[in-house]
């Protein structure tokens, strides 16, 4: 009965990301009454935290992912030169932006049918990547003279013969302007070289290598082997970002199963683990947003030119592998990397602020009941994704941003907290609050003030295990 409540807890209580869900009221004693005999066990009952329904949905969203995803046509393996997106200039298809027409959508047999996103409650428009200067979620307002000036200082790094990368870094870590993150994204990542002349080479040959991969593994995601792994692909792909049109639309389901696939075959020493659906989410909107100005959370995917498509997808999926180089020991059997930084995370809480950390000792909350989600999904299921895009801005910048500066962001993020944390006098309580944070109206300025925090932090305590420890 005990593992049932956690489970069921797990599943029912994260609904929208960043939503503190008030009215719910399940009893969480057994859960607390009951700890698993180990992290794997844990893992295994939690690896369904990010789900919206109940298991018994799983299937209905598979049968629906197969039969709008199609199975038995990719996209076409030819992939013609592209004149790549350097120096700052927006990308475009024999020179204009392309706007929606019957050449430039996929075959009928390539999009399954002509099926649109279920209709949706309507609510406010949030931008999905906002311009450097949005302090908020709401509007996008003209470029300040020193956002200008910042934006010309990146255009002419990325225009030098070898672009400096530590300077590069440097102007990065307080935000990357809309209209050069992409290539600043490829830079950071080291997916594109820092020479200037060899990227449009490196770009051709990298795509081609990777549709290479779509020929050589994609015929074999049914055979025995791989089922499993494909069939939990197809799982998760709609429970990525459900509440944002954008990802409904078949051909994006396309692409992220693809790229989930062969990341997976590609490395079996994790294979695909749940969570890593959404590590790709932010590189496709970053690349997508070379091509589409506004309503990005509508855009049709499949109105861009076959080409435009391919090359999204096979730049997300190699910057996605770049940054899973670095955390792969997130993913690999009993995701090691994950105990690690749960327990440096509660350490480092023990010496930042010992209030909170005996609070949660007091109503026998363990860190793994929060942080396992916040170091799997690195905070993206707390953060709208806007946020998220800003805050891997930094990640990119910062040396082992994604593993060693997450764990101070993570410190922050909870401290930014402790008052609401410390009113709350009950298990429940407090474990409904720090699953369901209020960050939905989240914008730059919280992500810059979560970051200037993580940075001092760090700065504190990275080089000095001992400090303030008691």
């Amino acid at each position: 009965m005990a593992t049932e409540n956690r489970v069921n807890f797990w599943r029912r209580n994260v609904k929208v990301p960043g939503r503190y869900l008030k009215e719910t009221k399940l009893n969480l004693n057994n859960v607390r009454s009951k700890k698993a005999s180990s992290f794997h066990e844990f893992a295994r009952s939690t690896n369904d935290a990010w789900d919206i329904e109940d298991e018994e949905e799983d299937e209905e969203a598979l049968t629906h992912v197969q039969t709008s995803v199609s199975v038995d046509h990719p996209l076409p393996l030819s992939l013609p030169p592209e004149q790549s997106p350097l120096c700052g200039e927006r990308s475009v298809h024999n020179g204009t932006m392309v706007q929606s027409s019957s050449d430039s959508h996929l075959q009928d047999s390539d999009m399954g049918s002509e099926q649109r996103p279920p209709s949706l409650p309507s609510r406010p428009i949030i931008p999905l990547v906002a311009r450097i200067s949005d302090q908020n979620s709401s509007g996008a307002p003209p470029m300040t003279v020193r956002e200008k000036s910042r934006l010309e200082r990146f255009r002419t790094l990325l225009c030098d013969h070898n672009t400096d990368l530590d300077e590069l870094r440097k102007h990065s870590w307080s935000g990357i302007p809309r209209e050069v993150r992409p290539i600043t994204w490829r830079l950071l990542s080291g997916y594109l070289p820092a020479n200037r002349e060899r990227r449009e080479h490196v770009l051709q040959r990298k795509r081609e290598e990777y549709f290479g991969f779509i020929e050589q593994y994609y015929d074999s995601r049914s055979d025995e082997p791989h089922r499993d792994t494909y069939r939990q692909i197809n799982i998760d792909i709609p429970r990525t970002n459900p509440l944002i049109p954008l990802f409904q639309q078949p051909a994006v389901q396309e692409v992220f199963e693809r790229i989930l696939f062969i990341w997976a075959i590609r490395h079996p020493a994790s294979g695909y683990v749940q969570g890593i659906n959404d590590l790709v989410t932010p590189f496709f909107v970053v690349f997508l947003s070379e091509f589409v100005e506004d309503d990005m959370e509508n855009f049709d995917v499949a109105a861009l030119p076959v080409e435009t498509q391919r090359n999204i997808e096979a730049d997300s999926f190699w910057c996605m592998s770049k940054l899973l180089d670095g955390i792969q020991d997130n993913y690999t059997f009993a995701q090691p990397g994950i105990q690690n930084k749960v327990k440096a995370l509660e350490e480092l809480i023990g010496r930042i602020d010992e209030d909170v950390h005996v609070h949660f000792r007091r109503y026998e909350v363990e860190y793994l009941q929060f942080a396992f989600r916040w170091m799997n999904n690195l905070l993206m299921r707390e953060l709208p994704l806007r946020c998220t895009i800003r805050l891997w801005d930094t990640y990119q910048a910062e040396s082992e941003g994604f593993s060693h500066f997450h764990l101070y962001v993570c410190a922050a993020f909870l401290i930014k907290w402790r008052k609401e944390i410390l009113s709350i006098a009950d298990f429940q309580g407090l474990l409904m609050l720090l699953q369901n944070l209020p960050t939905i109206h989240w914008g730059n300025e919280e992500v810059g003030l979560l970051l200037a925090e993580a940075y001092r932090l760090k700065y504190m305590f990275a080089d000095a295990p001992s400090h303030y420890k008691r």
